[in-house]
């Protein structure tokens, strides 16, 4: 069998025969889920069109699959939430139940429940594939609420694909605003969009979208899996919101959670129809041994029908352009990835695989991109495993990128650990560029992992409390914060400009936001304080705050262009005892001195011979620097034989302290 992930890989070649097993296992499934093929994976996940409540001409017509249920009956306001014989269920076969009403019977907005029975007991339940799901403000219990407006929303703006290098804006809806209090989807769209495009980032990865009960999850502690969040509106303001991104030419990035469910049995899948087996292993996997979740049973075709179902949901119901799935390093190990350091390829193919949780991801994949072929899929991994963002056709499982994880661990750990005189630009490089070539990344400096209480954002290790007193222009100079501005500019310029695909920030810490991320809880007596983005600091002229959302920006523009991130990076130099690195992509040469003490005149770097003009100094005073390079220069190589043949000669610059340059060479006339 001629496998391409095999070879692009040599090394993956002693491990052939567990890729091909891995590979047969995937096909067969596919085979099983397809009908031999008679029909599509598109096909097969319609599972949201069968199941639920639906409008059906006159009448309402509700399925659910509960097969360990003895009886059924639909609770609400309409029926006083008593259980009556004229909306018990009927089963119908393969554990699935129906009920047929009348259309008078049920009107848009009603709240209701599912009160099923089962052998030795019986619970309230919400549908698994409700698409509304609201909380009670008094009581605080979650209700499915009927969904089915006289005028449903049209989209409005066409989808497109993305031919630049993915720029992603990794956002929260409800944090997304300055006031104290949970956003909603409106404002997001008429105060954020503008914002983000205006910023120069094209895609958006919205986290929190699906139903969860507790806000301090992040929103991954999901319960319903079909139901947007109701705390930010209702499923008409999220389709405006997409339909308005789209329009500023933005694609929308769902982040989705097929890694774990919550626990709750009144919100969530859990125990739904009374047996512990229904979605959810029922042994000592049942549970996570770190998020205090349940883990679903991807070996059943049943819990591969409803995620597979899930997914062509938000892409056909929300039009998403694409999923950043979630913990899939979790999904793949029957130990989740908890202790395990992946230092060698026996990590990977070994009896420690969930063979099931891969096909399960396989065949996301697989459907996600047939049902739109422009769609982008990118795994939150940390162990590496190979191929995981290599095509299906070709022996990977799929993925168009994997997060770049080990990035922003390298960040903090030489933040914490070295002072600026140790950093070593070869490690820096190494660290940055130390991916598989044939797998395209997610490159980033930090994102909301590194924002929360107990952590820190690089620009808070970088300046602490300084922070709050050294960011006005009008106060005396603080040496702290020039560092924290100077280091926060150049870590940011690093990571994007050496992705191998794309570059991803979290919503404010482009501009250096001064606050971490603490949701409202016990421990801050329920405060929305920290869970906001303050834009004022930006937009206020007097702080320094604009001088890292002008040099983002700008910096975007440089590494945006087409065919940019998957270019070849050519390591021009790099000096140890110096602290500088170069390195050149496409016709621009990046430079880099990371040395807080040492400025340099008339440095020479060797490059392809030409001239060169600056298209970017994050020296400059508007990105809050001191202005010490002449920007309209022009650098002319300089000749040395012993270089001739390889076409390189010397650039002499001025290179000063803590400061990056991007020069382009200019067309020869």
């Amino acid at each position: 069998m001629q496998i391409k992930l095999i070879q692009s890989d040599f090394w993956l070649e002693p491990y052939r025969s567990v890729i091909e097993k891995r590979i047969s296992y995937f096909e067969k499934k596919e085979a099983e889920l397809t009908q031999n093929g008679l029909i599509k994976l598109s096909d097969f996940a319609t599972g949201y069109l069968y199941y639920g409540l639906h409008r059906n001409g006159n009448k309402w017509v509700f399925r659910e699959w509960a097969p360990n249920a003895t009886q059924i009956y639909l609770i609400g306001s309409f029926n006083n939430w008593e259980e009556r014989q004229d909306f018990s269920f009927q089963s119908i076969g393969n554990g699935n139940w129906e009920l047929v009403l009348d259309s008078e019977m049920l009107h848009h907005l009603d709240f209701y429940k599912l009160k099923i029975h089962w052998q030795n007991g019986s619970g309230e339940r919400i549908p698994a594939y409700a698409k509304r799901v609201v909380q009670d403000p008094q009581t605080f219990l979650f209700s499915a609420q009927v969904w089915e407006p006289e005028q449903p929303y049209e989209f409005k703006s066409k989808r497109k694909g993305l031919n630049k290098t993915l720029l992603i804006y990794e956002c929260h809806i409800g944090m997304a605003q300055e006031e104290a209090k949970v956003g909603s989807y409106t404002e997001f769209k008429d105060l954020i969009l503008p914002r983000i495009v205006a910023e120069g980032y094209n895609a958006i990865q919205i986290m929190a979208i699906q139903e969860h009960p507790y806000y301090g999850s992040f929103g991954y502690h999901v319960s319903n899996f079909f139901a947007c969040a109701s705390r930010f509106g209702t499923p008409d303001e999220l389709k405006a919101l997409i339909d308005e991104a789209h329009r500023l030419g933005l694609l929308v990035i769902m982040d989705i959670v097929h890694s774990h469910s919550v626990k709750n049995e009144n919100e969530g899948l859990a125990k739904l129809d009374g047996s512990m087996h229904q979605y959810f292993h029922s042994d000592h996997r049942r549970e996570h041994p770190a998020w205090d979740s349940l883990c679903f049973d991807y070996g059943r075709n049943e819990v591969i029908h409803f995620l597979l179902s899930n997914c062509k949901f938000w892409l056909d119901e929300y039009q998403f352009d694409g999923f950043r799935f979630d913990g899939v390093t979790s999904m793949l190990y029957y130990n989740h990835g908890l202790g395990q350091a992946f230092t060698s390829y026996d990590d990977y193919f070994n009896e420690g695989i969930d063979i099931d949780a891969l096909t399960y991801l396989t065949l996301a994949n697989k459907l996600i991109h047939e049902v739109r072929t422009e769609s982008v899929t990118i795994a939150e991994e940390m162990s590496g495993y190979p191929g995981l963002a290599f095509p299906v056709n070709d022996g990977g499982v799929g993925f168009d990128f994997r997060m770049a994880m080990g990035i922003p661990d390298f960040w903090i750990k030489i933040i914490k650990e070295q002072t600026d005189e140790n950093w070593n630009v070869s490690s820096i490089f190494y660290e940055l560029t130390n991916y598989r070539k044939d797998e395209k990344i997610v490159s980033y400096a930090e994102s909301h992992d590194q924002a929360l209480v107990g952590d820190k954002t690089i620009i808070f290790r970088l300046m602490d409390a300084d922070m709050y007193s050294g960011m006005s222009i009008f106060n005396p100079q603080n040496l702290n914060v020039d560092r924290g501005i100077a280091l926060h500019k150049i870590i940011r310029l690093l990571t994007s400009s050496t992705t191998n695909g794309a570059y991803l920030n979290f919503m404010g810490n482009e501009f250096g936001h001064p606050e971490w991320i603490d949701f409202p809880r016990p421990g801050n007596n329920w405060s929305h304080h920290y869970a906001r983005r303050q834009w004022s600091l930006m937009d206020d002229h007097d702080l320094k705050y604009k001088f890292l959302a002008k040099f983002d920006k700008d910096m975007l523009e440089i590494i945006k262009p087409k065919g940019f991130a998957n270019s070849e990076i050519k390591k021009l130099w790099s000096k140890e005892d110096d602290q500088i690195l170069a390195f050149q992509r496409k016709d621009l040469i990046f430079i880099f001195n990371l040395s807080p003490t040492k400025s340099y005149t008339d440095y020479g770097i060797l490059v392809p011979r030409g001239s060169y003009g600056i298209v970017l100094d994050s020296d400059e005073s508007e990105y809050g620097g001191f202005e010490r390079i002449k920007k309209d220069n022009t650098y002319f190589t300089h000749f040395d034989p012993l270089y001739k043949r390889y076409r390189k000669e010397w650039l002499k610059l001025y290179l000063p302290t803590r400061t990056a340059i991007v020069l382009k060479k200019r067309k020869e006339k």
